[in-house]
């Protein structure tokens, strides 16, 4: 294999994943070509029932088939890794398990639990001072409208600061629940495919990683899933331009922390925040996920700002640091004297 000279070899490796990519200079196509097939393929058979029933989105067992197809990519990641293209250590290379155990990831959880939850606040002030989001938020009408006479968990003369406190806690209960089928999309698409684009340089893999997810929910975008008010080929690009700008954030808690477990974390609590634009809105303003919220365009502002930061404080791109290899490998070279 060809390497590129001294200086130019050291910065590529640099930004190099140090658990999964450093003996590569170049993007292993048959592993990431066979993981799409297997993230693609089994997924989108998997929601096959909503379209021949008719059904769509509000058919019985759509939660059951929408938890299920977001476990295909850790299938293909595992597939991959174990059989396509063999790692030596499958649980380090997607990320399960890395050096240095969880003292060295654990600060990063704190993030990934606040997070998601501030991001979405952020958003919906920038909607509210945009105009585009008609928020009510100390008096909780719009929560009042759409819970009825009655909320799961609250009696039916709950006032409507009460009911905001219920659903707001229950995004920290919610959140750790949402975790475990984040599990299943970010062992394929942080643990395994943002790591394989390496070689592409992290912005390449973070764009890449992020039109590939996107397009991995057209199924479900056709049936209207999350951008229903919109023509189809608008919610594509919509969630193409999402899956890019909050996967780069989550690629950035994977290579920092050096393992999958904060961007599960922070996926868990992305998908139970979902809910705060109907907490604080406006009675008589229904919220439309195109222009509110984090999936919106004014939540992209956001995300943008976010990814900015981080590049501006030196965090983005990601140092990764490179294990150094002795005679052989996994073993390293020691001074005698």
């Amino acid at each position: 294999m060809v390497r590129a000279p001294g200086t130019q070899q050291a910065l590529r490796k640099g930004w190099q994943n140090a658990d999964v990519s450093t003996e590569h200079d170049r993007v292993d196509v048959r592993g990431t070509v066979s993981f799409v097939a297997i993230a693609y393929a089994p997924a989108w058979l998997l929601t096959l029932p909503l379209w021949l029933t008719g059904d769509g989105l509000s058919w019985t067992w759509a939660p059951v088939v929408l938890v299920l197809m977001m476990f295909m990519p850790a299938v293909a990641a595992i597939v991959v890794t174990k059989w396509i293209s063999p790692r030596p250590k499958l649980l380090r290379s997607l990320g399960i398990t890395n050096p240095g155990g969880i003292r060295k990831w654990w600060p990063y959880v704190l993030i990934a639990w606040l997070g998601p939850l501030l991001a979405a606040v952020l958003a919906l002030l920038v909607g509210d001072l945009l105009g585009v989001y008609q928020a009510d938020w100390t008096g909780f009408s719009g929560l009042t409208e759409q819970s009825g006479p009655t909320v799961v968990g609250a009696a039916p003369q709950t006032s409507p600061g009460t009911l905001a406190l219920i659903q707001i806690a229950q995004i920290f209960v919610l959140g750790w629940l949402q975790a475990v089928p984040a599990l299943g999309e970010e062992l394929g698409w942080r643990g395994y495919l943002t790591q394989a684009l390496l070689p592409l340089g992290q912005p390449g893999a973070f764009l890449t990683t992020g039109v590939l997810w996107g397009l991995w929910h057209a199924p479900v975008l056709i049936l209207g899933y999350n951008y229903p008010t919109v023509p189809i080929v608008v919610a594509f690009i919509m969630m193409v331009c999402f899956c890019t700008l909050v996967g780069t954030l989550l690629a950035w808690l994977r290579l920092a922390s050096g393992s999958v477990w904060p961007s599960v974390i922070a996926h868990g609590f992305l998908n139970a925040a979902a809910g705060l634009a109907t907490v604080f809105s406006a009675a008589g303003h229904p919220v439309d996920n195109a222009s509110v919220g984090l999936l919106g365009w004014t939540g992209w502002i956001v995300l943008a700002l976010l990814i900015l930061v981080l590049v501006m404080i030196g965090k983005l791109p990601v140092r990764i640091p490179v294990e150094k290899v002795g005679i052989s490998r996994g073993v390293n070279r020691r001074n005698r004297r």
